[in-house]
């Protein structure tokens, strides 16, 4: 087994893991895994497509939605190259300048995406509860400056991960947990003092994805009363049939990202099993069923989709 010390920093390797007892069947994996990646990509490229194609899709909803679309490409991205590679040609192997790139393109983009669900949880909360200045608080100008701040932020809190990890010395066994590399995970490969990372890991978590829950959580307190105060029952069920899309996608996400960072962190004893696919949920299901969901839930967006297709 390879092992890293301090010596040999910029050239050991980590060798990421598959899926434990199928290593006999890779090939029927990779099926599977190129066709996620295939729909994945082929569905959020198309909604970009549509959007910016189509002027009458210019509104806040589907502009959002848009860069969720994007966000989930670039997961999609980031992702592939080492998954296809375990599972096409047998490539365990990756370097740790590689290794650190992977994971600050992973965390940022997961942070981005917890941020843009907020901004259409607002959105929703906008829409429904203050309909009549709706459209003077959501401009694009505005937009643009909130998605603009997002990212930065994603990318401010996830840059020091990798250069607090690039100064550790690594002389423990080197097999990670995944198929791809995750700061928690790269984490207790170390064999220094990681007391700082674990703090400042868990203070960004909190900063991003748990504040960002926390305010979609409370949105949607405030949308449900709006809505359950509307007298029509017809009205009222149409406003929540607006959320549902959005929903599912919040759920998509936190749910496998908030299960797979317990695990990290107070699961030592878990199957390896499950947090093996605990952590494909959390980062190839969202990609995958977002455009799927969107698609399925928005006639306007789905109209557009068939008049492109039957074209």
């Amino acid at each position: 087994m390879l092992t890293v010390n301090d010596t040999k920093l910029q050239s050991a390797v980590f060798l990421l893991t598959g899926i434990p007892g199928l290593e006999d069947v890779p090939f029927w994996i990779s099926i599977l895994f190129c066709l996620m990646y295939v729909i994945s990509i082929l569905g959020n490229s198309v909604i970009l497509f549509i959007v910016k194609t189509d002027p009458s899709l210019h509104e806040p909803m589907y502009i959002f939605l848009s860069m969720l679309a994007i966000t989930d490409l670039g997961l999609s991205i980031a992702t592939m190259p080492t998954i296809l590679g375990i599972y096409l040609f047998n490539s365990r192997e990756i370097s740790l300048n590689a290794c650190f790139a992977q994971l600050f393109f992973i965390h940022s983009l997961e942070c981005i995406e917890s941020s843009v669900l907020l901004l259409m949880a607002f959105d929703r909360f906008f829409a429904i509860h203050d309909p009549l200045r709706y459209a003077s608080i959501l401009t694009l100008p505005r937009i643009a400056k909130m998605g603009s701040v997002f990212v930065l932020r994603g990318v401010a809190v996830v840059f020091p991960l990798p250069i607090l990890l690039k100064r550790f010395r690594y002389c423990r066994a080197n097999v990670l947990s995944h198929s791809y590399c995750l700061h928690q995970d790269i984490m207790r490969m170390a064999c220094s003092d990681i007391r700082v990372n674990s703090i400042y890991g868990l203070f960004a978590k909190l900063l991003t994805m748990g504040l960002d829950s926390l305010l979609i959580f409370l949105s949607y307190m405030i949308i449900f009363k709006t809505v359950l105060s509307i007298v029509s029952h017809t009205e009222c069920l149409r406003a929540l049939n607006t959320c549902i899309s959005h929903l599912c996608a919040v759920l998509l996400f936190y749910t496998p990202q908030i299960g797979l960072s317990v695990i990290h962190r107070f699961g030592k004893g878990s199957s390896p099993l499950f947090q093996i696919l605990l952590g494909y949920m959390s980062l190839l299901v969202p990609p995958l069923m977002n455009p799927i969901v969107y698609s399925v839930k928005s006639k306007h967006l789905r109209a557009r989709i068939i008049r492109v297709f039957i074209k």
